[in-house]
């Protein structure tokens, strides 16, 4: 009964290890959007200071690329409006796999003091 009970807890703990490693990959990805709404917003703010005898460039490659001033801040508004709606979405997903993740401590916890009975089951027959 222990080894089933071992084998069942071992199959647990990596599918933890690997909610686990997603989690964290989830995290790295929310900061990489995060520091890309923080280039976006600057962008805008830059672009807000400037008229319409301001000239505007985009880099194309290695080309500058003279673009319309309008068309640049529609361009980082949207940029600004899909970051926004990822960070949400990975937050969103944060949550559900951290409660998921509870839930999963919760029953590797309960597992390892069945094996641990099982165990002192098996210790008090011999």
């Amino acid at each position: 009964m222990a080894e089933a009970i071992q084998k069942k807890l071992k199959v647990e703990v990596e599918k933890y290890t690997q909610m686990q490693k997603d989690v964290s990959k989830s995290v790295s990805t929310r900061q990489k959007l995060e520091t890309q709404l923080a280039e976006n917003n600057i962008v805008k703010e830059e672009l807000d200071l400037l008229d319409t005898t301001n000239t505007v460039y985009k880099l194309i490659g290695p080309v500058l690329v003279k673009q319309d001033l309008d068309e640049a801040k529609a361009t980082v508004t949207k940029r600004l409006e899909y970051i926004n709606g990822e960070i949400q979405r990975y937050e969103t997903l944060l949550k559900d796999l951290e409660k998921k993740s509870d839930q999963h401590r919760e029953l590797l916890s309960g597992l390892q003091q069945e094996f641990q009975k099982a165990q002192g089951m098996a210790v008090g027959k011999v």
